[in-house]
């Protein structure tokens, strides 16, 4: 199978870099600046899963570049999307290929499916904590690494068999979901309030449950985004949403939301994509979300980085 990873971020290097390490076709589109880091550095993988590393990676930096694709894997922060989506109109108008979206929130579905069609837009998402050092190599801090994914579309059965046989020789957690519309919905409840709380805080996840009153606050993102999901159409029981609140107690102390790491570098942060999209979901539906409110109202002067004072 013929893979593009489109962005070579930290997200998009480390499942890159694990296709490659099991031998599958894989290159990368990226920026002027990465790929100069990705010709002189290499791909290389810091990861409690295993470490990978390989100076035999294919970059494009131009659409003439791409050849044949079956799957674009779509790796780009939501503040890049619609900087990159000509892109991905275009390769997908050459080649046919099917589009993996691996951004968090939701609003970048229904860009997308305006875009190239919704037969071309599969469901996904990624569950890890990494970043980049100041190598350009992926520093992989959360224990284990998940990225599910799932057809939204009949013309999509064929692709999804052919990325579920990659399951068994990736070095990560590679997983087809039946219902994949529910489990976006899930993680994009729990990164908003992970991200949210943790970027709010300005501090690790160990101190999410420091005390009772920062811990009300990130169950109240939780319920607020639950609500919006159910009137979307996506209804969890009580069950499912108080396993999103127990999970954000979960992490070790030290561990953090990519949100805060991007933030904590002074890099722009999704604030808009994320706390902003569910903000215009309750616009839609005419519902009152104070508590994410507020944390955007906090958090959306960091949106593009550190602040000069």
């Amino acid at each position: 199978m013929n893979i593009l990873v489109l962005g070579a971020g930290a997200l998009g290097a480390y499942l890159g870099g694990r296709l490659l390490e099991a031998g599958q076709n894989v290159s990368f589109f990226v920026r002027q600046k990465r790929a100069a880091q990705l010709s002189i550095e290499g791909l290389k993988i810091n990861s409690p899963e295993g470490n990978f590393e390989s100076r035999d990676v294919t970059i494009c930096t131009s659409l003439d570049e791409v050849g044949n694709i079956d799957v674009v894997i779509l790796a780009v922060k939501g503040y890049h999307l619609d900087q990159v989506i000509p892109q991905v109109q275009t390769i997908v108008n050459q080649t046919g290929a099917f589009v993996l979206p691996l951004l968090n929130g939701m609003e970048h579905m229904e860009k997308l499916h305006h875009a190239i069609g919704n037969e071309k837009v599969l469901g996904g998402f990624a569950s890890i904590v990494a970043t980049l050092n100041q190598h350009g190599h992926v520093e992989h801090t959360s224990g284990t690494s998940t990225f599910k994914f799932g057809k939204l579309h009949e013309q999509q059965t064929e692709i999804c068999e052919k990325l579920e046989v990659l399951q068994s020789q990736v070095k990560t957690k590679l997983v087809r979901e039946e219902n994949i519309l529910k489990s976006m919905w899930k993680k994009y409840i729990f990164i908003t309030a992970f991200s949210g709380i943790t970027s709010a805080m300005q501090l690790p996840s160990g101190f999410i449950t420091s005390s009772e009153a920062t811990f009300a606050v990130a169950k109240k993102v939780v319920l607020e985004m639950a609500m919006l999901a159910g009137r979307e159409g996506i209804i969890l029981t009580e069950k499912e949403v108080e396993t999103a609140i127990n999970t954000l107690t979960g992490f070790k102390k030290e561990a953090t939301s990519s949100m805060h790491q991007d933030m904590r570098k002074g890099l722009s942060i999704e604030v808009e994509h994320l706390l902003g999209g569910a903000l215009r979901l309750a616009a839609k539906h005419r519902v009152a979300v104070p508590v994410i409110e507020t944390l955007y109202g906090i958090l959306k002067p960091y949106e593009n980085g550190r602040l000069n004072m």
